[in-house]
């Protein structure tokens, strides 16, 4: 076994320590926040749907390529986590903006948008940054709302396995970028070119 793969071990073993760790943090109550969808104005409560547990998405919004390949990638594993509890994707670009980008990547997410305001200050900060893409988890407890945990998505962390294949293919996280697309205009379209957006 070389030393990587050891590695690998033992950090599969500390990340069901970080798992066991977590299922011990005490709850923070939260406030019940406002968000616009397309249907209307609805807070925190109203997101829960039927559900005890909430998973909420923070994206940085339609000007965020990382914050797409998070999406992406979540969204192949929807199915799996809204068996387990309600998942909404959140930012701060308006729902018509939000609905577009949705179309546009083939999301299947429910979205709502916190338009920038108080719960992007209170619940997406981390350190300096006031809009930090991650994730949070919320219980419905009686009349309150509780912080089960936090966690934020950077490049290499655990959220997005991408960054683990290019690790693998020796590609570090400082010299690669997501895309919002991945197509190349060729030299020559066969078509003629006419009317094609970059």
């Amino acid at each position: 076994m070389t030393e990587a793969e050891k590695l690998e071990f033992e950090i599969m073993e500390k990340a069901h320590k970080l798992a066991e760790l977590r299922r011990k943090d005490p709850d923070v109550e939260v406030k019940d926040y406002t968000f616009q969808t397309l249907a209307g104005e609805t807070n925190l409560t109203g997101l829960f749907a039927d559900r005890d547990r909430l998973l909420v998405i923070h994206n940085m919004g339609q000007g965020c390529r990382y914050c797409t390949l998070w999406a992406d990638g979540i969204n192949g594993v929807l199915p799996h986590l809204e068996d387990a509890m309600s998942v909404v994707l959140v930012s701060k670009d308006p729902p018509d903006v939000q609905r577009r980008m949705a179309g546009d990547r083939g999301w299947k997410f429910r979205l709502a948008s916190h338009g920038g305001g108080t719960y992007m200050a209170e619940q997406c900060s981390m350190g300096d940054h006031v809009n930090y893409p991650g994730a949070a988890i919320y219980e419905r407890k009686g009349k309150t709302i509780a912080c089960r945990g936090r966690a934020i998505f950077g490049p290499g962390d655990l959220y997005s396995p991408v960054w683990h294949f290019l690790a693998l293919a020796g590609i570090g996280a400082d010299s690669w970028t997501p895309q919002f697309n991945y197509w190349q205009r060729p030299g020559k379209l066969d078509d003629g070119g006419e009317n094609v957006r970059n």
